[in-house]
């Protein structure tokens, strides 16, 4: 096993190793991006995990989600240092514009969400509509 392999895994309450995804990975180093306003290095960004990660596998999911458009590579001269390319709830809000567009029903989708919101969403969601929360 890798060095690198050794350092994408955790360790179940059975002891178990058991390996991350490549989309729970770039979720954690978006998730750390996103909970500060500077760019951060893929060094900042392995400390801010906890270091269980290796370097390199948090400069390659960085190169993923630069190449997916995700993060943008810091203009303020900070070499290698990344940023958010959106804010989370803008980058949640299209993922659910694209999946209500790819489905047969995205009316029936919605119906479906809305029923499933806890009441504090509910109030959001009307006031953000425009209507009386009664």
């Amino acid at each position: 096993m890798s060095h690198e392999v050794a350092h994408m895994t955790d360790t179940t309450p059975r002891g178990r190793a058991e390996r991350r995804s490549p989309g729970e990975l770039e979720s954690e180093v978006l998730a750390a991006l996103w909970a500060t306003d500077r760019a951060l290095t893929p060094a900042d960004i392995q400390a801010d995990l906890g270091g269980d990660l290796a370097y390199n596998t948090v400069h390659t999911i960085l190169k993923r989600l630069h190449d997916k458009g995700l993060v943008v590579r810091d203009a303020d001269g900070r070499r290698g240092a990344y940023r958010p390319a959106k804010e989370a709830a803008e980058m949640t809000a299209e993922a659910m514009h694209q999946l209500l567009d790819r489905g047969p029903d995205p009316i029936a989708a919605l119906q479906q969400f809305v029923t499933r919101l806890s009441p504090e969403e509910e109030a959001a969601l009307r006031d953000l509509l425009g209507e009386s929360g009664s």
